[in-house]
């Protein structure tokens, strides 16, 4: 089935995330992350009141990470655009990222500490978006100076190993990139 055929009618929602490494210092990025929904057609309240199109989401997150670590060590979030007056609140429940290393098991991590009624589904589902680009903009960050970044066996094994089909155990790039004479586990 050729689903791009069989969609009909008009456009209703569309969710967008933007995710930006920014340099801080030598030691320290700033990771950025946007989430937004809108919603593109007119729609109607449980209450029977009529919604135009609009956002129905706007969210950003700030995260400040320490290369040597990466641990997370300070968050910001902005909250301009949310559905009901109470989920600006939810915005406090980021700061138990403080001192989160992102490591294998962060995903975890995060959904512990703000799933459910504990944080807000949709700052949880742009903080789990950003894992990953913090990670590319680390190796990006490290990866300026020509003298570059000594992968490490803890680099390959924390954060290469079996991430994927090109970065597996008995794959070219690990046996290529593992350190002289170190083998991954």
């Amino acid at each position: 089935m050729n689903f791009i055929e069989n969609r009909k009618g008009n456009r209703l929602h569309s969710r967008g995330m933007e995710i930006v490494t920014y340099e801080c210092d030598e030691d320290h990025i700033i990771v950025e992350g946007r989430l937004k929904d809108d919603r593109l057609v007119e729609t109607y309240h449980v209450s029977g009141e009529k919604r135009p199109p609009q956002t129905v989401h706007d969210m950003t997150i700030q995260v400040q990470i320490d290369c040597r670590t990466l641990i997370i060590e300070d968050v910001h979030t902005e909250m301009p655009g949310v559905p009901h007056d109470g989920c600006d609140q939810t915005s406090e429940s980021l700061n138990k990222l403080k001192g989160m290393r992102v490591s294998p098991g962060f995903t975890s991590k995060v959904k512990r500490a703000l799933g459910g009624k504990r944080g807000c589904l949709h700052l949880t589902t742009l903080v789990l978006a950003m894992a990953p680009a913090i990670m590319q903009g680390f190796w990006v960050h490290g990866s300026r100076d020509p003298g570059g970044r000594q992968i490490t066996s803890d680099l390959i094994e924390n954060y290469l190993v079996d991430t994927c089909w090109v970065w597996r155990r008995d794959g070219d790039l690990i046996k290529k990139y593992s350190p002289a004479g170190e083998k991954t586990r």
